[in-house]
């Protein structure tokens, strides 16, 4: 028997070894375990590699060496510079990096302690890696450059390209004769009252509201988006950027855009007394909440207030409390509210899951540095603003997938956002999981249901434990069972929101999928819609908006890790209540029930006992004691250590 190659993506840990997994090929027996390939056999392959791997032993496991790099994931990396034995090296941010990286020519402004970018020119595992400073960041440690870093290390630019500039420059500069001529083409909507409710630190306001009374207790709510795509063209520098960033990226205390500042806060935006260009979703919607009719149109608005999520709350908390808020908008936003509890309770009914909010916010100092956490907190309004983007989303792909059925000989074609069920496996380990923690999950059955488990069963579990001390621990170990949310072609309805027909149409300024969707139901109002032949590379883009969308979580968490773990770098030797969060075989993972901040407590250094692991009950079990620590349990815990280079952090429990 020949030697046996196998190609596919490498996965390599923080201590430099290798796992492929198995893929269906002919000559190759299917273990159930991956293909393990030690540091000195990864011939210079990194994380996510694409590779040819040689099989060279079988036993005990399965073991490989790497025979050929086809592709590398990345040839960009974030590192910082140092001066080691006359020589000057990148240690890359990135753990999985398991080697220096060595620099020939420094660039101007770098010196040792610098935050770099640095292109990977060779690394073949035989001699160390080589690499190319593209871009001086600024000094590790310092809280721009960490930031930027973060950015950069996800493959994004934190500035754009001289020609996406210059045409944005273009458009700002001609924006009022532009609307001008636009106005007498579009449905006339500045007559009415409108208003954009958003956070108080937004630049760029995606969507307003209006309200306007109908006879026979019937109301017109119109949901006007920024019109982005008429000003960003097929074709042009701006297009292609928006493209390659497929979204805007939110950091700890900034936001790097999808769209120039021209036009993400100026000319798309929908700013307050200004007029601008907008793609509306008009609906005829009687008190009871039934949409009796969608009107989709291009419109020229003019905002009348910008609010924040907080004063528009103060005025509906002020009506509830029998006061008369001194507002022109009080009766829009009580009916708006009215409307959407009523949106929101029949989202309930058909099983939508509502997973809350754990954000945390973070005060900095003029430095950049965090002096105090606080958990967010989500209010009446943002659930408001919620429920008519997302009848607007369900609303447009609603009316595009019917008309596909009228017309199947079109091959028409569209962007969904899916939401797929969770696998079985999943769900009865969360189930497990829940009943070991003292609640009942399960048998509520939904019609659309043809799975053991459904939404229902979810979104009940969830109510159960609103306001309980495990509420953050179960939503967090329900949310890593579900799948994630992806952009695609093919329809399956979305699990989660419990929606047939979903899709992203209300963020165009932040979302480059929007904009497709834009493009599409434009195409439809204009009588020629594109078909499967004319955007044939439409499911090419959506993995790629998929996959940019899950690169901007991980930079927004990332930044988010970063503050906590240096919040917490100056309170050493402080104690913390925690929650248990996570268990294993080596230790304990505590969340900080201050900062949401997530640390481990090593079960070496427990002490009183030999604890093991018991992975049915979430467990660790002191074998002479049979003292137990399970997830959820709040313990008391001293910080005792923080790293910032590897954003971990170290806690013993006390006792």
């Amino acid at each position: 028997m020949g030697t046996k190659h196998v190609s596919g993506i490498l996965q390599v840990t923080r201590k430099a070894v290798g796992y492929l997994a198995f893929p269906i090929e002919a000559g190759v027996k299917k273990t159930l375990e991956d293909i393990e390939v030690g540091p000195e056999h990864l011939g210079g392959a990194l994380n996510g590699d694409t590779v040819s791997v040689e099989i060279i032993g079988t036993s005990p496991r399965t073991t490989g060496k790497v025979v050929k790099v086809i592709s590398r994931a990345k040839t960009e990396f974030v590192g910082t510079l140092k001066h080691i034995n006359d020589q000057w090296v990148v240690l890359a941010s990135d753990i999985k990096f398991y080697r220096p990286i060595h620099i020939e020519h420094l660039l101007e402004g770098s010196v040792a302690g610098s935050k770099v970018l640095v292109e990977l020119v060779s690394f073949d595992g035989k001699t160390d890696p080589k690499g190319t400073i593209t871009e001086v960041i600024g000094i590790a440690g310092e809280h721009r450059a960490e930031m930027n870093a973060i950015v950069l290390e996800h493959g994004f630019k934190t500035e754009f390209p001289a020609a996406v500039v210059q045409e944005a420059q273009k458009i700002e500069k001609e924006h009022a004769a532009i609307i001008a001529s636009e106005i007498p083409k579009r449905a006339d909507f500045r007559n009415l009252t409108t208003m954009t409710i958003d956070p108080f630190d937004a630049k760029d306001f995606d969507d307003a509201l209006s309200l306007r009374k109908l006879d026979n207790d019937e109301w017109e709510v119109g949901i006007h988006i920024a019109d982005a795509t008429f000003f960003v063209r097929p074709g042009t520098a701006l297009d292609d950027e928006a493209v390659k960033r497929g979204t805007s990226v939110y950091l700890v205390d900034a936001t790097i855009p999808m769209l120039p500042l021209e036009l993400s806060g100026n000319v798309c935006s929908l700013r307050e007394g200004e007029d601008r260009l907008a793609f509306s979703a008009v609906f005829r919607i009687t008190s009871k909440g039934k949409v009796l009719e969608r009107t989709f149109t291009k419109s020229v608005i003019r905002s009348n207030k910008r609010f924040t999520y907080e004063e528009a709350q103060q005025i509906l908390n002020d009506v509830d409390a029998n006061k008369n808020p001194d507002s022109p908008f009080t009766a829009d936003l009580v009916t708006l509210r009215t409307l959407s509890r009523i949106l929101r309770k029949q989202r309930d009914e058909e099983g939508a899951i509502d997973f809350g909010d754990n954000e945390v916010k973070f005060i900095l100092d003029e430095k950049g540095v965090p002096t105090g956490v606080v958990r967010k907190e989500r209010i009446e309004t943002n659930q408001l603003i919620e429920e008519f983007m997302l009848l607007a989303n369900r609303e447009v792909a609603a009316h595009i997938s019917k008309l596909a059925e009228k017309l199947p000989e079109h091959g028409l074609v569209f962007l969904y956002r899916i939401h797929d069920t969770p696998k079985e496996d999943r769900i009865e380990e969360l189930a497990t999981f829940v009943r070991a923690v003292g609640y009942e999950f399960g048998h509520l059955k939904s019609k659309k249901s043809t799975h053991k488990y459904s939404a229902r069963d979810i979104a009940h579990l969830l109510k159960q434990i609103e306001g309980k001390p495990e509420e953050h621990l179960i939503r967090t170990a329900t949310l890593r069972t579900m799948a994630k949310a992806i952009y695609s072609t093919k329809n399956i309805g979305h699990f989660g929101l419990a929606f047939e027909y979903y899709t992203h149409f209300t963020s165009p300024i932040r979302r480059y999928p929007d904009m497709l969707v834009h493009r599409i139901l434009e195409s439809h109002l204009s009588g020629k819609p594109m078909t499967r032949r004319e955007f044939t590379n439409l499911e090419t883009m959506c993995i790629t908006a998929s996959g940019q969308e899950a690169k901007a979580v991980s930079a927004e968490r990332d930044s988010i890790r970063y503050k906590q773990v240096e919040y917490l770098s100056s309170k050493i030797g402080q104690e913390f209540d925690a929650v248990i969060s996570g268990v294993t075989e080596w230790g304990l993972y505590v969340e900080d029930m201050v900062s949401a901040s997530e640390g481990l407590v090593r079960v070496r250094t427990i002490g009183d006992d030999f604890y093991n692991y018991n992975q049915k009950e979430y467990a660790l079990v002191g074998q002479r004691t049979k003292k137990s620590f399970t997830l959820g349990d709040k313990v008391k815990v001293k910080l005792v250590a923080t790293d910032l280079a590897a954003r971990t952090v170290d806690f013993e429990l006390v006792r």
